[in-house]
């Protein structure tokens, strides 16, 4: 059994986890990370011989976790690991984290590239067949020799064959051709293949590269930069075809788990802004060394680049600083669509590839949720389609080809596992998926990276690489559910202490009860706290959904579409049951994946698809939750299980549905659990 922390050990928080704890000086870090429950790789026995245990010290200071780290914080470079570094090589700045030990306070990266089980990033595109139409295309030409009686210029020779072959009347080059076209021309003996740009029928085309001979494969990347992951599919322009797809994590996630605390980190540090931008750019370029090495292609056959991403991840990634969407009015620098080279951004490309990055809705509207109202297409239906896209910040689209509304809503990190006594994000070894059995309410669940129930034979050799680590979001959406339809929660989110008489699951952990969902290392449970947490994301999310709704006329929807990673896997019938989601027929909610990597793919092979986008991103009617004063009204209807005052009769044709129970919540009564609910709402306004 460890001994209980001293208040005077040294603070230690691991990132991307967010798992803390306080260690004593000359603690190891991989010990530390152990009794954490933070999973560093090492399969060598702490002999600093395998080199899977290296680890990042972050500098600075980190006002949200209250914590200044740096590298003093951390032991000198000891013998063994100069000789790995010697022998195997370390990159820079990476420590091994059986060798160095703690001195201070410290923020520890743990780099993704390093872990064999890292958090399961969902990256791969769907099969939607998208029609050409790129704005880039490779143009194959024969050129006229020089001629003494017709001194007409190399360059303006070849613009010429473009004109004449391919219809380009008004054709520019790249500055940086300028000193290479003669070359080219020579070594392609006056055959050569330019690619050309062409975003929009006002400007004038470009010249951007050129190659000798002809030239048959170009390609463009489409990326989704999310706060919590990063997606990137590579796309033959020619074809369409997915080449290859990479995810990552974000690593501005050490930073700050949500977007706030980002904004938060930028305005309390001078050079936050700088820092968070270096991060992502170059985990942006991880990422294309990634698909091109997969798909066997040159960076510099990579021509055109479209990006999306949510407000604040947008500006970050276009070196903007984000300050001032951190409060009202969430004014944007840009919000229109932009259009820039790649090197300006220092994507090492080809010299000429260009960049194009969807526009952003409103200030917490962001590109991604342009680019999965493209790939989704509300405003082409018929029907009243809601598309939910969950995170941090959930943003919500209701609409049909009549009229479309948008808005966010502040649901935290609960779904993400942050706030969650138990939570973790998704990686081996989380929980997934839960039931629980009505009568005895013993729970079974399954963990990712296993297909079988946990009371099923053979789970425990199947886990035992990974062990049961914590609960994922779609793992809490379920339990809670779960707890609810078993009866174990009430309507108003109370755990049922009464219930303890009937299964030892049920504890009391001082006024309030919990629930075991695992006994094991680490013990895992459900906290009166966790279901809190989630009472309050889930909430918020329903709030703004429901005023789109009134915004709209409309009582119910006939379509549901979870976009984003997240929503993959979540399973429709839960989120309804906790009250996600309005009711619907369970037939026609169904998760989209990565609709704002769609929506990119399809800006990308289709210049016509930007177009489309921006006109459509004129249109859609932006809905400021914190204006609205119905919000808080709506906010406190929604902590209820399903919802208060919001019936559910499709659900309750699906799922059996317990009768309402509502309990006080360790001695509170019913008025003063409304009051703290209001408190909570103004909080998230």
């Amino acid at each position: 059994m460890n001994a209980p922390p001293n208040i005077t050990d040294h603070l230690v928080l691991f990132m991307p986890s967010g798992k803390r704890g306080r260690f004593a000086k000359g603690t190891t870090i991989l010990d530390a990370a152990r009794q954490l429950g933070v999973y560093v790789e090492s399969v060598c026995g702490g002999r600093a011989t395998c080199g899977r245990c290296q680890i990042e010290v972050q500098e600075g200071h980190f006002a949200k976790h209250k914590i200044s780290s740096s590298r003093d914080s951390i032991s000198p470079v000891g013998p063994k690991e100069a000789r790995y570094a010697e022998k195997r090589a370390l990159p820079a700045g990476r420590r091994l984290s059986c060798s160095a030990t703690i001195e201070g306070d410290l923020v520890v990266d743990v780099p993704q590239d390093a872990i064999v089980n890292a958090q399961v990033v969902r990256k791969d595109a769907d099969q939607r067949v998208i029609e050409r139409y790129p704005a880039v295309q490779l143009c194959y030409v024969e050129v006229d020799e020089p001629d003494m009686h017709k001194p007409l210029g190399d360059l303006d020779r070849l613009k010429a064959a473009l004109g004449k072959d391919w219809g380009f009347n008004r054709l520019e080059a790249d500055a940086h051709l300028l000193s290479q076209v003669q070359g080219i021309l020579r070594q392609g003996e006056w055959a050569v293949t330019a690619a050309v740009h062409h975003d929009d029928e006002a400007d004038a085309a470009r010249i951007i590269a050129l190659w000798p001979g002809l030239k048959n494969e170009a390609y463009g990347i489409a990326c989704d930069i999310g706060s919590t992951t990063i997606a990137m599919h590579m796309v033959s322009l020619l074809s369409g075809r997915v080449v290859a797809s990479a995810g990552a994590s974000n690593p501005q996630i050490r930073f700050g788990e949500d977007l706030m605390s980002r904004v938060s980190y930028v305005m309390m540090n001078p050079d936050g802004r700088q820092a968070m931008t270096k991060a992502v750019r170059q985990e942006v370029s991880k990422l294309v060394d990634k698909v091109a090495t997969e798909g066997g292609v040159e960076r510099t056959d990579i021509l055109d680049a479209v990006f999306v991403g949510n407000p604040i991840m947008h500006h970050l990634f276009l070196g903007i600083d984000p300050t001032e969407l951190g409060g009202a009015p969430f004014a944007l620098a840009v919000s229109g669509a932009v259009k820039a080279r790649a090197s300006d951004l220092r994507l090492n490309l080809n010299p000429g590839a260009r960049l194009y990055m969807l526009p952003c809705i409103a200030g917490h509207v962001g590109a991604d949720a342009a680019a999965v109202t493209l790939s989704e297409g509300p405003y082409r239906q018929d029907e009243m389609m809601l598309i939910v896209d969950v995170g941090t910040n959930a943003e919500i689209v209701l609409g049909n080809r009549e009229r479309v509304v948008t808005a966010s809503s502040p649901t935290g990190p609960a779904f993400e596992g942050a706030e969650i006594s138990s939570g973790q994000r998704a990686a081996p070894g989380a929980i997934e998926r839960v039931r629980i059995d009505r009568e005895t309410l013993e729970p079974r669940f399954r963990v990712i990276g296993s297909e079988l129930w946990s009371d099923e034979p053979g789970f425990a050799e199947a886990v035992q690489a990974t062990g049961v680590s914590g609960i994922c979001g779609s793992g809490i959406i379920e339990v809670i559910a779960e707890m609810y339809l078993s009866g174990i929660v009430s309507e108003d989110g109370v755990i049922d202490g009464a219930l303890a008489e009937r299964s030892p699951r049920i504890f009391s952990e001082g006024r309030t009860f919990s629930y075991l969902l695992h006994e094991g290392e680490p013990r895992i449970t459900v906290t009166q706290n966790d279901v809190r947490a989630i009472q309050l994301a889930k909430a918020a999310l329903y709030a703004g959904t429901k005023l789109l709704m009134e915004k709209q006329g409309v009582t119910t929807v006939d379509t549901i579409r979870f976009a984003g990673a997240f929503g993959s896997f979540i399973d429709p019938t839960y989120a309804m049951t906790l009250g996600l989601i309005p009711d619907c027929e369970l037939d026609k909610v169904s998760a989209v994946g990565n609709a704002a990597g769609t929506g990119a793919r399809m800006a990308l092979l289709n210049r016509n698809h930007r177009r489309e986008i921006e006109e459509t991103v004129r249109r859609i009617e932006k809905i400021e939750t914190a204006l609205e004063p119905k919000f808080q009204e709506h906010f406190v209807y929604a902590m209820a299980l399903p919802n208060k005052v919001d019936p559910y009769p499709k659900l309750g044709r699906q799922v059996t549905l317990p009768p309402r129970k509502v309990l006080s919540d360790g001695g509170t009564e019913g008025p003063r659990r409304r009051s703290r609910e209001e408190r909570a709402a103004r909080r998230r306004r």
